[in-house]
């Protein structure tokens, strides 16, 4: 069990991670704001669960986890904790959200204001990135990094 840990912890010192996890964050935060909290403009928590739950037939504790992985997810990414679990969170989340929603609008998103939704563009970007950092990790100042360098077994490979 400590060696998944280590594992799931485990990343370089690379900058590349770091710019991408900052920039997801800095993208998603906003949703999960919207929904938890009712900032910029969101409908808060009680009318978001009403929504997808009386609306879109979503059951309750699904619609839940889009409120914890769209607010918490940027939050731990942002920190660097726990990377790979948040980006592949998030990547989940927008691959069921391109599903239910934006495929039905084709591939671009509504820069024009041509039609009633947004395509799958946004997605494709995301899911990116959020591939990305389950493959290298958090990369530098993260806390990952942190916890895995200070906990990593004897005789195992140094992190660069």
């Amino acid at each position: 069990m400590k060696k998944l840990a280590l594992t799931l912890l485990q990343t370089s010192g690379s900058v590349v991670p770091l710019i991408l996890r900052i920039a997801l964050a800095a993208v998603m935060f906003p949703h999960g704001a919207q929904k938890a909290l009712g900032w910029f403009g969101g409908p808060g928590f009680a009318l978001f669960m009403a929504t997808f739950t009386d609306k879109m037939h979503i059951p309750a504790p699904l619609a839940f986890l889009v409120v914890l992985t769209e607010f918490l997810g940027p939050i731990a990414l942002f920190f660097g904790l726990l990377t790979r679990i948040a980006a592949f969170a998030i990547g989940f989340d927008m691959l069921i959200a391109a599903i239910l929603v934006h495929i039905h609008f084709g591939f671009f998103m509504n820069w024009a204001g041509k039609q009633k939704g947004e395509g799958l563009e946004y997605d494709l970007l995301l899911w990116a990135i959020a591939l990305a950092l389950i493959l290298q990790g958090a990369g530098a100042f993260s806390l990952d990094r942190m916890i895995s360098t200070r906990f990593k077994t004897p005789g195992s490979k140094k992190l660069r």
